[in-house]
Formats: C-alpha cells, structure tokens, sequence
C-alpha cells in the first residue's frame, strides 16, 4: 500500500442491528441513527457544510462517525455498480454551481456524503465527471479476489455465489463475502477506495422490513461503503486482520491505525459538515 493510498492528500434497504433481524428492530433507521458534527472543516470552496448522511455505524473507537454508505445495484448483465447522484445546478451564496444531488429512498443523497479528508479535492468526486460508476476490482486484501480478478477489473454478481458460507478464518464464516474495490476511478488521478459486501444480514433486513432506504440502497443483498476511515483518514480493512478480534470487530470493519470500528450491517445517519469542493 502506498503512503498516497494509506493517508490521502490535503487540498483545495433500513437498520440492521447486530445478532436481530426483524421488522420492528429495524424500522427505526433514521430515527434511531447518531448524529455527529465533524468540526475539523474549511471554509471557502463550493458544496460543503451541514450534510446528513446515511453511514455503516460506528461501534468503537475515536472515529466521529461511520464510513458512508454507497448505494449499490447489479446491472443487467450481472455487475456490481455504484449509484451517483443526478448532476443539477443550484444557487449557493448567488452563486450557481453544479451538485451531484438526489431523492433516493426517501434520503437525499448527494456528493457532498463523501466530501472529507481530502476526497473533496478529487476530479473524480466532481458531480459531472464522467463514469459508468461500475465497481473496479482493487486486489491484494482477499485471496478469492487476487485469484479471480485482475486490477481494475469489473466485479460480477456470479463470483459471490458462495456469500452464504465464505470465510478466510477472520472472524465467522458466511457474514457476508467482500471485495475491495474502486469506484469512478477509470482515468482518475487518484482512487476513490471501497468495500462493497454481499451478506445474508442484508437480504434478511430487507426482507423483514419496510424500510425504503435499505431497500433503495442494496441490491441482492450487496451493500457498499467509501472505504476512509472519518477520524485520521487511514483505510480500514474488513475481515483481513486477526487483531480485529481485540476489538470486537472481526466480523466488522476495522482500522489498525486508531482501533476504530465499524458495523458494515447497520446503518444510521450521521450529521457532520462536508468539506467544500474546490472552486471550479
């Protein structure tokens, strides 16, 4: 792993709660979720401030809050993607400036969920840069993976086949089976890194509740995360290392850096403030 990779650069379907799956347990995403301020922010720039945004829960630890969700589906012919928001214009200060922003699952969902340590300043985090927005293979953390893909190839629903009972000796077999990946990095300069899991607790909450994000946001029980961790931008690992069992967290998403941990099967809101892009 590159230091450019490990520390990024400065510059200008509903809650699943752990061991339960059911309707009422999970009907009060939104309700229920924590909410954070980040005040570690900058002025000036475009599209930042107050966002609520959905996360994987944080457990543990000093991050300020979760890893934000990327809302997923599985195209036509089998692959995995990210959703984007839709590209509008809006006027900021008397100022019209162009955001990636949209109603999906009763949320607004916009760019600015993943405006933080440094991914603001990212062309790829633009709203209008160019993407098929498909998951990219990023091998080297799970042997499945290292011996099925090549980088920078796209990920197929047919290779998690076996979600239900996989497992690499990291905490429980058949939690769900991940990938590491990147997303709207084709032609990027730098990568935007995620983890994207197919899991059985994700069917489950879908198929026990009503919740209309979760069922807007996962597709065929894949869920996806931006994979930099909120306190000191680190990149954290799910189901890679054995000293995650210290922490609770072998069956959930763990950065080595500070020991902070993350629930990738529940979500909640998190309110923080977005970093501002850079001015175009």
């Amino acid at each position: 792993m590159s230091e450019s990779d490990k520390y990024p650069a400065e510059s200008g379907r509903r809650r699943f709660v752990k061991g339960v799956v059911g309707g009422a347990a999970l009907a009060g995403v939104g309700a229920m979720g924590s909410a954070t301020v980040n005040t570690l922010t900058t002025s000036g720039g475009i599209g930042g401030g107050q966002t609520q945004a959905m996360s994987i829960a944080k457990t543990g630890g000093p991050a300020p809050r979760g890893l934000p969700q990327i809302p997923v589906e599985v195209t036509e012919d089998g692959y995995i993607r990210g959703i984007w928001p839709e590209t509008q214009t809006e006027t900021q200060e008397g100022q019209e400036i162009e955001v990636a922003k949209e109603q999906l699952g009763g949320k607004i969902y916009t760019g600015a969920w993943f405006q933080y340590c440094g991914v603001e300043s990212q062309e790829n985090l633009s709203p209008g840069y160019e993407s098929d927005n498909l998951f990219r293979a990023a091998p080297g953390k799970y042997d499945w993976q290292d011996e099925t893909y090549d980088a920078g190839d796209q990920i197929h629903v047919d290779d998690f086949d076996d979600y239900t009972e996989w497992g690499n000796g990291i905490g429980d077999d058949g939690v769900g089976k991940p990938a590491s990946v990147t997303w709207r990095s084709q032609d990027a300069e730098t990568n935007l890194n995620a983890i994207v899991i197919r899991s059985p607790r994700i069917e489950e909450a879908v198929a026990n509740s009503n919740n209309e994000w979760l069922e807007a946001s996962t597709d065929q029980g894949f869920i996806a995360y931006l994979n930099v961790c909120t306190h000191f931008c680190c990149i954290p690992d799910y189901k890679v290392l054995e000293e995650s069992a210290r922490y609770d967290a072998a069956n959930g998403t763990y950065c080595v850096c500070h020991q902070s941990v993350y629930d990738p099967f529940t979500l909640e809101e998190s309110l923080f403030i977005a970093r501002p892009r850079p001015d175009e």
